[in-house]
């Protein structure tokens, strides 16, 4: 199973009527990509990609290798050919400041790197944040944005969180055309990015 023939640029967009962290996968057009679960009072992550909200069809599934870690990676799974993308590894204390992420493919080789654009921007809203009322409102001038390169250096995809109430939508758009497979690997690690670094603040 591999994410192919997207329209970018795709919208995340969290539920905000869920206790868990939900959110769908739309394309440029509105039609669904995907929807994804993240599990409740897990000790380790473990996140399920469904065909959409009406959760019918399990596509992939996304698993903590331990408890929370610095250095905790994040397993790859296609679950309709029981197949594994790769993983997604945390750059460990380097992630304080500055988000960055290692992609790798099922054979444990870097693929890409996913970089945040402007540490400043988490800083200042993680500070306006504790502000009452004020606080509430970060979510529209204070938005982060992640750049996805290759190991040749190249930039591939743009990810930025877009201005709304409570921070709950993010944009992906992709830079150069890519292989299906890889393309898949990439969506899928930045979909658990995204759900880190929200729970991150």
């Amino acid at each position: 199973m591999v994410l192919n023939n997207l329209n970018y640029p795709l919208d995340f967009k969290f539920k905000i009527t869920t206790l868990s962290s939900d959110f769908n996968i739309t394309d440029r057009n509105g039609n669904y990509v995907a929807y994804v679960r993240q599990k409740m009072f897990k000790l380790k992550e473990d996140v399920i990609v469904f065909n959409d909200e009406s959760k019918t069809k399990e596509l992939f599934r996304i698993q903590a290798n331990k408890w929370i870690d610095f250095n905790a990676s994040y397993s790859l799974n296609d679950l309709v050919n029981s197949k594994n993308f790769g993983r997604l590894a945390r750059k460990g204390m380097r992630s304080i400041w500055k988000s960055t992420y290692n992609i790798l493919d099922a054979s444990d080789q870097p693929k890409f790197t996913i970089t945040e654009d402007n540490a400043w921007v988490k800083f200042f809203d993680g500070m306006v944040g504790e502000i009452p009322v004020i606080g509430m409102f970060t979510g529209y001038f204070l938005n982060p944005s992640y750049t996805v390169k290759g190991i040749d250096g190249k930039e591939y995809f743009k990810l930025k969180k877009m201005p709304s109430f409570f921070g709950r939508r993010f944009q992906l758009d992709r830079v150069v055309d890519i292989d299906d497979e890889e393309e898949s690997l990439v969506v899928l690690s930045l979909l658990m990015m995204v759900l880190l670094e929200r729970a991150r603040g």
